[in-house]
């Protein structure tokens, strides 16, 4: 047996399912599979960019560095280590993840995870990582050397 459906029968039931009032919809969803997907994979990638960016900011005042002495030694640009602690949508270059991870005596493959350049494949990374990122804002008080540099930034930004 087989069941033909006409132009004409397609085009009244959807007619009439946009006619009939329902809590439900049957269909397409608003975004096409791609969008959503692509629509995940930036929540996800930010997600991402704020754990990381934070562990490196944690990992470099830690160790007592500045954001210049810890690009010097990890051998990376300054303005890239500047976008990865403060961009959260900044994607790291693997190198850079490399050179981090090498500097902070950490295993490569969980960084890589943590940076989003790769997916992790244990929850209890991803769990983590985002207990880490909802304790991890730096709630003390500005040392001198931060207070001087923002009293100059500050100075500067007032000048205009």
């Amino acid at each position: 047996m087989k069941i033909e459906f006409t132009k004409e029968w397609c085009l009244r039931m959807a007619q009439l399912e946009a006619e009939t009032p329902s809590n439900f919809e049957v269909g397409a969803s608003p975004l096409a599979p791609e969008e959503t997907m692509e629509a995940a994979a930036v929540e996800q990638s930010a997600a991402s960019g704020i754990v990381f960016g934070r562990f490196v900011r944690l990992m470099r005042r830690k160790q007592r560095l500045t954001v210049e002495k810890l690009a010097e030694d990890a051998g990376i640009d300054v303005v890239e280590l500047v976008e990865i602690e403060e961009d959260s949508r900044h994607t790291p270059e693997p190198r850079t993840v490399y050179q981090l991870a090498t500097q902070f005596k950490v295993p490569m493959q969980g960084l890589m995870q943590l940076a989003g350049l790769s997916k992790a494949k244990d929850a209890r990374l991803v769990n983590e990582a985002i207990r880490f990122a909802a304790r991890s804002e730096p709630v003390a008080d500005l040392n001198e050397a931060e207070r001087a540099a923002l009293e100059a930034l500050v100075s500067v930004l007032s000048e205009r």
